[in-house]
């Protein structure tokens, strides 16, 4: 399991132009699910990212979590995490889990976001077109998986 991690001042996403999810000052989690990943997978995943050291102190380092500063977490799912384009033009996502096995994960993903304390967990909608929107703070950017995958 893969999760790209963007802090944010504020992130968003709508669905058929309706806004599905929302939030201020915290974390955007771009969520891919492999094929072999399992709700273990998902629960570290989802402490990890709620205990991310990315939001700085009162000495400006970054040494602060999202359950520290009491941030928000938008958790949006995306099977092109596992895009292969390392041949060709056209990526490959034969490691990504089908959609039946990815989306049970992803929510195990986003309740453990809950039960890990954070203030405000807001989703996408799973298997549909999404429009993300966000100001990404800093930038910060992380690259964050649930285990070496070969």
């Amino acid at each position: 399991m893969r999760a790209l991690v963007q802090r944010v001042q504020n992130a968003s996403v709508r669905v058929d132009g309706e806004t599905v999810g929302a939030i201020g000052p915290g974390i955007l989690i771009l969520l891919g699910v492999a094929r072999g990943d399992t709700e273990a997978d998902a629960r570290f995943l989802a402490g990890k990212c709620a205990g991310l050291r990315i939001f700085d102190d009162e000495d400006g380092r970054m040494n602060r979590s999202l359950l520290d500063i009491g941030g928000g977490a938008l958790a949006v799912s995306q099977f092109t995490l596992y895009g292969d384009a390392s041949r060709g033009r056209r990526p490959s996502y034969d490691r990504a889990a089908p959609p039946e096995m990815a989306e049970p994960l992803y929510d195990v993903f986003v309740r453990e976001l809950q039960l890990a304390g954070v203030s405000e967990v807001a989703t996408g909608r799973f298997r549909t077109e999404m429009q993300v929107s966000l100001v990404n703070d800093g930038p910060v950017t992380i690259l964050v998986e649930s285990k070496e995958k070969e």
